[in-house]
Order: C-alpha cells, then structure tokens, then sequence
C-alpha cells in the first residue's frame, strides 16, 4: 500500500471517529434532536444488512465452490470452529477471574418486582432453528445467518462436486461477491453521517441507565475489552502469523473496531473485515469462511458478558460463586453465546439459557435483569466479537496454509 492510499484510509476513518465524537456531543447537549436524527443512523444499518445475505452466500459457496481441494474447504471449517470455541473459554476464565476480584454487586438487591419475559425458544426449537429454516424464503434475512451459512455451505460443496471448481455457477458466484464488496464501498460514503446519528442516539438511549446498581459491572466489563484488544489479540495474531504479524494486525484492526463499535453489529462489520483481510494477505478461501462465520459463532465478547451476567446475578441474590462453578460457567458461556446471535426467533436466548441453567426459580426476576446487562454492554462486545473475526483468520491461516504464510506474503 503506498503512501497515499494510507493517508486516504486514515483520513476516512479520523472523519468517522470524529463524526462518532460530535454524535456522542450531540446526544448529552440535544437529546430531542438526537431521537429526531436516529433513522440517519438506522438507514446505514439497514443498508449493511441488505448487502449481507447475498454476500455471505456468494462468498462461502464462492470460496468452497472454486476449491481445487475439498479436503482444504473441510480442514478450514474445522480449524476455525475450533479456534471460535478455544478463544471463547479463554474469554470466560478472563472474565470468571476478574469478578472473582471485583464482583459486580456487593449487596444483594431487596424488593426486585417479577417483570414479563421476551420470547423464547424450546430446546427442540434451538436445535432446529440453530441449522435450518423453515423454507427457502427464511434463509433471505440476517436473523437466519447461521442457518443461511449452513445452506452456502452445502451449496459450495455441491458446485464444487458438479463443475470441479470452475464453471458458470462457480464463476457467477465469485462476480456476485466482487459486486456486492463495490457495493458496500458505495455505502461507505454515507457512514460519516451515519455513526454522527448512531452515537447521538446511544448518548440519549443509554446514558441515564448507567446507575449505581450497574456501575462496576461497567467498570468491570469495558476496560477489560479493550485490555483484551491490545493484549490478547496481538498474542492470537503472533502466534498465527509470527513475525511481523502484530504490527500487521494493528495496522488493519482499527476499521473493522470502529465500524463494529459504531453499528454494534458483528454481521455489518462482515464486509469491513474481508476487505482488511485481503489486505493483509490471508487467502481468500480463508477469509471467505472464517469471517462470515465469525460474524454468528466467534463471540469472545459475548463470553465476557454472559460470565459477567451470572457473577452479577449471583450478587444479585446473595448466593456464593465460587471457583467450583468454573467448569459450567465456561460450557454455559462459550455455548450461549453461539446461541444467541445464530438462532432466528429465539429472541434473547443467551439470557434464557442462563436463567434456565442457574436460575429456575428466579427466572421472572433475572431474566429482564440480564436484558438491561446485555444492553448496557453491547457496544463492546460487538466490537471484540467483530475485529476478532479478523484476528481468528492470523490462526486459521497458520495451519491451513503453514506457519510463515505472512512472511511469504510480506517478502512477496
């Protein structure tokens, strides 16, 4: 990349900090204004999410469908499922061992009032709706990713079988990907204003719900994601990558953090995550599978906060939580947080695997309380989930293409 083109992206992206700045401004000092500008911000997001179901499919089934290889396409899924679930405890324990000192409530709560539960989905129902959707049609909407990834999928390996990694389909599908990657650089223009509404709206939405009660679950969680960033990500992408991958990493992370933390959206952040993976050098049947899917299972961020919602909740109720839990609570926090972004018409089903598995007979009471929890931290969970996806590829490189691939891409 020469010097211009670095200048140029870096430019864009102060633009859009600075928009999220003056938004955050905006909300504190003009909270009607902020409300009336919100459908600025949603637009960008609606936006992000039309362009991502057809490129999800066309970059999966595009990836595995031109594969001179199928036992290359299988050793990647495999590899990257592997790494989601290792990172996922890492998480955990990190987040176990941080409300072990600091416990997010030190008093137990009187007087908590029943509130009404969201919908939930049965056992039987997560399974189903974990894999599948009821028809074609459903698998046309970001709330049926999982499944919709399951269906490329199997459709890039069935266009791989049929035409042996070149023909029409399998042409068709790397143009469509093409397309719609220039179709998101056309919407990107728009995202200065975008994030200026976005963040005014966060300021008016949730900063008066940052009380006492919630405060050091907040102290807690957020330095932590960012310790995480700058600590635990340059050790996952030395250790894909090895020499020189640190700085490489750094040198790209910064887009896929800011658009995931400004959107709050894993899946919006799919396309800001290729393009800085091609970037990088990460090959592009890597890239293809490891984001998209890292969009609806890679959820370190998400392990955080369901670790954090148990411990908050145990402190709610006065009930001890102790090192003996750790084993549970890793398997409820690395599962539930594959749960919950995946499984269409589950509608918060982290919360209720949680309330299920520790809180059965407090389930009325907790379960609006891990909501608010799941609210308050979104921002960055999203942004740890997201920019990981980008770092997961460093790892998922190293044993599908060797453990020097950077510096061949580096020395190139």
């Amino acid at each position: 990349m020469d010097k211009k083109s670095v200048i140029a992206n870096y430019r864009f992206l102060l633009i859009m900090i600075l928009s999220m700045v003056l938004g955050s401004v905006c909300g504190f000092l003009a909270p009607e204004f902020s409300t009336l500008i919100n459908p600025l911000g949603k637009l960008f997001i609606n936006m992000m999410f039309c362009i991502v179901v057809p490129l999800v499919f066309a970059s999966i089934a595009g990836a595995i469908a031109k594969m001179k290889s199928m036992a290359r396409a299988g050793k990647i899924v495999w590899v990257t499922i592997a790494t989601f679930v290792i990172t996922g405890a890492i998480a955990a324990v990190i987040m176990f061992l941080i409300v072990k000192v600091f416990p997010p409530v030190l008093t137990p709560w009187q007087n908590l009032q029943n509130e009404s539960m969201g919908e939930y989905a049965t056992i039987g129902e997560l399974i189903v709706n974990f894999f599948t959707a009821s028809d074609f049609v459903g698998l046309l909407t970001r709330r049926a990713m999982l499944p919709l990834i399951v269906f490329s999928i199997l459709f890039g390996f069935a266009t791989n079988l049929t035409e042996g990694g070149d023909g029409i389909v399998t042409n068709f599908l790397a143009a469509l990907s093409n397309v719609m990657l220039k179709f998101v650089n056309i919407i990107t223009y728009y995202a200065p204003v975008a994030f200026f509404a976005i963040f005014a709206n966060l300021v008016v939405d949730y900063g008066s719900m940052i009380t006492e009660s919630y405060g050091r679950a907040m102290i807690a969680y957020y330095p932590l994601c960012f310790i995480y960033l700058f600590t635990a990500f340059p050790l996952f992408a030395w250790f894909g990558g090895g020499k020189g991958a640190v700085g490489t990493m750094f040198a790209n992370i910064v887009k896929p953090a800011v658009v995931s933390l400004g959107t709050c959206s894993s899946v919006a952040t799919i396309p800001t995550n290729l393009a800085v993976a091609e970037e990088t050098g990460i090959s592009k049947d890597v890239s293809e599978i490891v984001i998209p899917l890292g969009a609806t299972m890679h959820m370190d961020g998400s392990c955080f906060s369901c670790v954090l919602k148990i411990a908050f909740l145990y402190g709610v109720f006065g009930m001890p939580f102790d090192f003996s839990m750790l084993p549970i609570v890793i398997l409820v926090a690395v599962f539930s947080s594959v749960g919950m972004s995946g499984v269409p018409g589950g509608g918060y089903i982290g919360e209720y695997i949680i309330c299920s598995i520790f809180f059965p007979d407090q389930i009325e009471v907790a379960f609006p309380i891990l909501v608010a929890i799941g609210n308050l931290v979104d921002p960055p969970a999203t942004m740890i989930n997201a920019s990981g996806d980008y770092v997961v590829s460093f790892i998922v490189s190293r044993f599908v293409d060797g453990k020097d691939w950077l510096q061949k891409k580096l020395n190139k």
